[in-house]
Parts: C-alpha cells; structure tokens; sequence
C-alpha cells in the first residue's frame, strides 16, 4: 500500500459568497471604530499610563487601514496565478502592517496588563477612565480568548485527522 499524505486528503477552502464576504468586512470594522472613537474621547483621561488610548487610536487606524487596503482588487489572488507588481506590493505593504500591528500588541499588553488594576476615581494616583481601561483590556484579552480556542480546535482537528488516518489505514506502512 502507498503512503499517503494526510494533508492531500483536506479539501480546498470554499469561496465565499460577496454578501458573506461584505458582513465579514463589516464586522472587520466596527472594532477599529470602536477603538479609534474610545481612544480619541479618552486621549487624557489615563494619567497612570497615557499609552493606552494612543494604543487603541493607533490599533484602531491601522486594522482599519489593513481591512480597507484588504478590499482593493490587487489584494485579491488572480484565478490565473500571475501576480503583477501592485499585487506584490500590496501584500508586502499588508504584511508590513500585521507586523507592526503584532509588534503594536504585544506593547498594548505591557501598557494595559502593567497597570492591572488601576484606580476608577479620579484624582487618585492609579487613575484611568473605567470605560478606556476596560475596554482596551478586553480588547487584548478576547485576542488570547479567540488565540486559545483556535489552538483547541486545531489540536481537535489534527487529532482527528490522525485517528482517521489510522482507521482507513493511511497510517500503515505496509511494504
């Protein structure tokens, strides 16, 4: 029997259809909103450590950055497989931004996380606005949340694909 790969077996993801495609958009949107408009209102309102609302402004303008610059026809892959230089940029342009936004998280966990938990009153030493704080710490915690329960389902899925591996007998290496 031939040795077969597990990974030949997975299907091609679906294409989405454009109504799917635009609610996904649109809900690729409304946290950055979010987050621009949250962190615009709250700019000083965080003595303590007045990175977070710049962090939620700056997170907010680039995510929306990327997920307009996402909608533009020379992001999207050609059925032909040719690229052309402007779809070349603009994957190196995207890239650049998903790291400086990786890079941009991992900083808005030591200004949020740094903090936990600071004062709600003001005047105190600790003070940030309850509404900012919360906010940019829930932000960053739904990532970890979401991070985790896609690591859980990966794991699932591989184990899975293992087990029916062995039971259709893809697994054996009979000569």
């Amino acid at each position: 029997m031939e040795d077969r790969n597990l990974l030949e077996n997975i299907p091609k993801a679906p294409k989405f259809s454009t109504p799917v495609l635009i609610i996904s958009k649109i809900f690729a949107i409304v946290l950055p909103i979010a987050q621009v408009s949250i962190g615009a209102i709250h700019l000083h309102d965080c003595p303590v450590q007045p990175y977070i609302p710049i962090y939620l402004l700056v997170l907010g303008v680039f995510a929306l950055v990327l997920a307009l610059l996402s909608c533009l026809p020379c992001t999207q892959e050609p059925e032909d497989g040719t690229h052309s230089p402007l779809s070349s940029l603009c994957t190196t342009w995207n890239s650049l931004v998903s790291l400086f936004l990786f890079c941009w998280f991992i900083a808005g966990n030591v200004w949020i996380y740094s903090i936990y938990q600071p004062s709600y009153i003001e005047g105190e030493d600790q003070y940030c606005d309850k509404t900012l704080y919360l906010f940019a710490f829930w932000t960053i915690t739904v990532v970890y949340i979401c991070l985790g329960i896609l690591f859980l389902g990966g794991c699932c899925m591989l184990f899975c694909m293992c087990l029916l591996g062995k039971v259709s007998g893809h697994g054996d290496n009979d000569v």
